[in-house]
């Protein structure tokens, strides 16, 4: 039972330590506006995410409602330790790849926000600006920006 929780607390850690990293590799990849890449990117930490969170499930279960550091406490002192370290080391990998996540996503909503503004800019650009005509009677022109299916007098 302590090889498998082990070894399960071990992948956790190590897909933690990949999930930063890949994490860090997009933000690079924002900055650097490179929208493919970070498509297949984003795929990998999909992927990664839903193997951490069958690892979970699987602990979970083999650990039948017991908390890791309780179940830290009952065994021999240096497996025990062993556990916590690495409890403490995913502990602290999940707390750096939250702040790495949020620094993704102000930047990815930055990136949203200018790029909306940039096509509002580039649409007020190509509208036809309404121009103050005279029509055939003398007076101004009646501009329908609108389609209009009849145009015509009874």
């Amino acid at each position: 039972m302590y090889e498998l929780i082990v070894g399960n607390l071990a992948r956790q850690a190590k897909g933690m330590e990949l999930l930063e990293q890949l994490q860090m590799e997009e933000f690079d990849l924002m900055t650097s506006m490179k929208t493919e890449e970070i498509a297949g990117l984003e795929f990998s930490i999909h992927e990664l995410l839903r193997q951490l969170a069958v690892e979970r499930d699987e602990i979970r279960q083999n650990m039948q409602g017991t908390r890791i550091l309780e179940y830290a406490e009952i065994l021999p002192e240096e497996q025990g330790e062993h556990v916590r370290r690495l409890y403490q080391a995913i502990d602290l990998a999940e707390q750096r790849c939250a702040k790495q996540s949020e620094r993704n996503s102000s930047l990815s909503l930055s990136l949203l926000d200018q790029s909306h503004m940039l096509m509002e800019t580039l649409y007020e650009q190509i509208t036809p600006k309404e121009l103050s005509v005279y029509g055939a009677k003398g007076a101004y022109a009646v501009h329908r920006p609108q389609a209009a299916i009849i145009n015509g007098r009874l």
